[in-house]
């Protein structure tokens, strides 16, 4: 059976790095929509020039897009025996769309990662960025700090003043809750805590997703 698993969480929750550890981990794709978003642009599919169009009237890409762009990429071979999807989907229509796409690939595991908001903003308020490379430094770094892919000087992201932080907060919560509540009634949904040390959320990650991966395959689970 495939290990197909959807990550949430808020921006600062550690997602995309718990999403790609574990990926590594299980041998199965990382797909993040923002690089496949790119990689589609890049590569001039038919979905990705109707994305480029959009993003060239400086609109956002629409469900309809997103749908097709995540379909493609998961009827790609490396992706047969599961993967771990991050940042997608971001609406309802999105997941039902998804729930569509999944219905022949067996059960979706959903975990959110729960941080409260003020270790967020100190999170993202203590970002750095490369002004070489653009690698991501570690929370913490010192701004100068030297980078350590290329040597070039840490600096902070310039979306990651406070107000900024907190904006994204306010509407990643509105946009969000819905979902959550969408996948919460499912056996396959877990929540875990990120205000952990990474390691302790990884062991948390990998125990939520046994869980609810031994749930999926009784008779009559939905996933």
């Amino acid at each position: 059976m495939s290990l197909n698993l959807l990550m949430l969480g808020p921006p600062g929750a550690g997602k995309g790095t718990q999403a790609e550890r574990f990926a590594r981990v299980k041998g199965i794709p990382k797909i993040s929509t923002g690089d496949i978003l790119r990689e589609a642009v890049h590569t001039g599919t038919e979905i990705g020039l109707r994305a480029k169009a959009v993003m060239d009237r400086g609109e956002l890409v629409g469900d309809d897009v997103m749908i097709g762009i995540v379909r493609e990429r998961l009827e790609r071979a490396d992706a047969v025996g599961g993967f771990v999807l991050d940042g997608f989907p971001r609406t309802v229509a999105q997941a039902a769309a998804l729930d569509g796409i999944m219905s022949s690939r067996g059960p979706l595991i959903v975990v959110d990662i729960v941080v409260p908001e003020a270790e967020l903003v100190r999170r993202l308020g203590g970002r750095m960025i490369c002004d070489e490379c653009g690698t991501g430094g570690q929370i913490g770094s010192a701004v100068g700090a030297a980078c350590a892919n290329c040597g070039g000087s840490l600096v902070q992201r310039t979306d990651d003043n406070q107000a900024v932080v907190l904006e994204r907060l306010k509407v990643y919560h509105r946009q969000s809750e819905p979902l959550v509540e969408y996948y919460r009634v499912r056996p396959t949904f877990r929540s875990i805590d990120g205000a952990q040390a990474p390691d302790r959320v990884a062991a948390d990650l990998a125990a939520a997703i046994e869980a609810a991966g031994s749930v999926a395959v009784r008779p009559g689970a939905k996933g």
